[in-house]
């Protein structure tokens, strides 16, 4: 039995070196004699299977959190089936595929199934039909919540602890994702070209984001509040950056002052985007700034600005009806 059946036989937990040791688990190995066994994550057995494939995400650059979800959803289908991935056939992903639209699994959590369960079967297994026979779920589309302004500045007022309040503006000043926000150093900020510089952000791309005088003079006080040494954003834990856990919270706690249930951290960059956009930016400054790599995921931003769709004259006004 190959790779991944650790967690399929005894309900092993998924190493995860960021989250630090689990504690002991006890579990039975079927068929054996004695007593039920103890295992502790660090003792855990890399097997051939999950090591190549891991080595095989890493040879391709893939980034850690992106090498923890895809073993995590291949070791999700073998447990499923009670057996290691490579007994597994087409016909097993397809039924794993139906048993995760009947449990309505969201649209984001099919794909990355999907994509997890592509690449070990062509890249690591050698398979040539996974990627024909191995189908995405069509995403659907919806519009991102865009907050006004005003909203934007009732939200941020909400946020009552200083550290928390200055990093969400910093989302929102430079549109920026949760996970760059939280990551950034104190040397990341420039304030003589007036940039913040992002390292290794979404798909491993560095690049500038704007700095702009009032944050500016925000993150100054936050420094002469808190003194990071090396994270401007640091957490509980010494020497760690504040967790996104910790972010969404602080966010969560503040979101009665706009009315959206909906709202979280990725609105200030959405509601960045649009501001923008209505203010006259160019479309194509405005993908630099935000790290798309497509226009179009940026000409998205079109379809939510409501004051770009008030600017529009219906053409039923230029017609001429009888009462």
């Amino acid at each position: 039995m190959g790779l991944f059946l650790i967690a399929v036989t005894f309900g092993y937990p998924l190493s995860n070196p960021r989250r630090g040791p689990a504690p002991l688990e006890r579990a039975s190995t079927p068929g054996a004699d004695g007593p039920p066994v103890s295992f502790c994550r660090k003792e855990s057995i890399m097997t051939a299977l999950r090591q190549r494939m891991i080595e095989d995400m890493r040879i391709r650059n893939l980034s850690p959190n992106t090498i923890d979800c895809y073993v995590g959803q291949v070791a999700r289908f073998a447990r499923h089936f009670g057996r290691s991935p490579a007994e597994l056939d087409l016909e097993h992903v397809r039924a794993y595929q139906l048993h995760l639209v009947e449990k309505q699994c969201s649209f984001s959590s099919l794909n990355q199934t999907t994509s997890a369960l592509r690449f070990f079967y062509q890249r690591t297994l050698g398979k040539t039909w996974a990627v024909d026979r191995i189908p995405y779920a069509k995403k659907p589309k919806r519009l991102p919540l865009v907050l006004t302004q005003d909203e934007v500045q009732c939200l941020l007022n909400a946020i009552t602890i200083p550290l928390h309040r200055t990093l969400a503006m910093t989302m929102y000043a430079a549109g920026l994702r949760i996970g760059e926000a939280i990551a950034l150093t104190v040397g990341d900020i420039d304030s003589k070209q007036m940039v913040i510089r992002i390292v290794q952000g979404k798909g491993r791309k560095d690049r500038l984001a704007l700095l702009s005088p009032v944050l500016l003079e925000n993150l100054r006080q936050h420094h002469r509040r808190y003194r990071p040494a090396s994270w401007l954003f640091p957490g509980d834990i010494a020497g760690k950056h504040i967790t996104k856990a910790a972010v969404s919270h602080a966010i969560a706690r503040a979101r009665h002052a706009v009315n959206h249930k909906r709202v979280t951290a990725h609105c200030f960059r959405h509601s960045f985007a649009t501001h923008l956009l209505e203010a006259g930016t160019n479309l194509r400054t405005i993908q630099v700034m935000l790290g798309h790599a497509c226009l179009r995921t940026t000409a998205a931003y079109t379809h939510v600005s409501a004051k770009l769709i008030r600017a529009v004259k219906s053409p039923l006004d230029a017609l001429t009806l009888k009462s």
